[in-house]
């Protein structure tokens, strides 16, 4: 099991190394923006001629731009969003790609179990979001550093990490069942990235409209809102413990539907 776990971190670096460059390319961007915002409340007003639709949808009116907590708060929802999507990927193409690559054979015919293979390399993945997690937060650190940030921007930006490594769990995990179940390989990885996009999307109209706040309940984006983050100082142990819930299940159904199902060779 040491050896798969091994091949698949190898297997997996060069995913991971795309993942963070486009990361680094992203924070730099954003930092580069946030130098016109910096104690510049004029710029504040320029947003008010955008519609209050979009402000609410993306919460930029709900935080001070000019801060470095307000700036990261709005962005925290494109961290996580990226996150998911790579979690989601390597959590499904871990077990498809054997079907796709014509390697399941030789998966087959190891001395280990169907439920080994399968931990071996949803630990590769996990390590990986760990990784994406950790190259976020100090990419982030290193960035703003100029701007003299306090205490309470390094404990928001904590606080926003753990946030960003759950949903990242809670995709891994709806990833892993998806490549295990779906008998078509081909469609696994796109079949994660529709659902990631519909309940960010999800996400986006809970926060246009009061009478759609329910919809937050089906959205994992929603689950840790930044702006609560900020205004709390900690995540909901209700969305905390559906995250939780969300993330065993669907790792149990996985385990349970790759022993069963027949594979593509």
């Amino acid at each position: 099991m040491v050896n798969i776990f091994l091949r698949e971190l190898k297997a997996g670096a060069k995913s991971l190394v795309i993942w963070c460059v486009i990361l680094t390319l992203l924070i730099f961007i954003a930092t580069a923006k946030f130098s016109a915002f910096y104690n510049n409340p004029e710029m504040m007003s320029m947003l008010d001629a955008l519609p209050p639709a979009f402000l609410d949808a993306f919460s930029i009116r709900a935080f001070n731009l000019t801060t470095l907590s307000g700036f990261y708060g709005v962005m925290f929802i494109y961290f996580s969003l990226m996150g998911a999507i790579a979690a989601a990927m390597w959590g499904s193409d871990m077990i498809s790609k054997e079907e796709r690559d014509k390697t399941v054979e030789f998966s087959l015919v190891l001395p280990v179990s169907r439920s080994r293979v399968i931990t071996a390399k949803a630990l590769s993945a996990f390590v990986n979001c760990v990784a994406f997690v950790l190259i976020t937060w100090v990419v982030s650190i290193l960035n703003v550093r100029q701007y003299t940030p306090d205490k309470a921007f390094y404990d928001f930006l904590a606080l926003q990490m753990r946030a960003m490594f759950v949903i990242e769990m809670i995709f891994l995990a709806f990833g892993l069942l998806l490549g295990c179940a779906m008998q078509n390989y081909k469609r696994s990885g796109s079949t994660a990235v529709a659902v990631i996009l519909g309940t960010y999307f999800l996400s986006v109209l809970s926060s246009m409209k009061e009478n759609l706040d329910f919809l937050k309940y089906f959205t994992p984006f929603k689950y840790f809102d930044a702006l609560e983050l900020f205004q709390n100082g900690r995540m909901d142990a209700t969305f905390l413990m559906i995250s939780i819930a969300i993330i065993i299940v669907c790792v149990t159904a996985a385990y349970w539907r790759y022993n069963k199902r027949d594979l593509y060779i």
